[in-house]
């Protein structure tokens, strides 16, 4: 019997200062529990802080361990823009109604 995972793909839109750079942000996300991936994509930028979506994979993610990480490093979430949960990833459908 398969058992349920928990999170498997969060999308988040998060505000942060330019430091810590991009790539060190996303090594630093990358390295939480349940973590398989990350994919940050830097959406605006401004004199001070960075807009940047963050696509988070794996086997079971810690939504609050994300949020407290993600606070830990300056950053805020603006928003959540997807969530999957389960055993294994749905993609999204294109319907007639789109």
């Amino acid at each position: 019997m398969n058992v349920a995972k928990g999170l498997i793909r969060i999308v988040l839109d998060i505000l942060k200062p330019h430091e810590p750079i991009i790539p060190s942000f996303a090594k630093y996300l990358s390295e939480l529990n349940g973590v398989d991936g990350v994919n940050i994509t830097l959406m605006e930028i401004d004199k001070e802080t960075e807009n940047i979506k963050v696509t988070m994979q794996g086997d079971d993610l810690d939504f609050d361990e994300i949020t407290k990480a993600i606070e830990e490093y300056g950053g805020s979430i603006h928003s959540v823009d997807e969530v999957v949960a389960g055993k294994q990833l749905i993609e999204e459908v294109t319907t007639p109604q789109d």
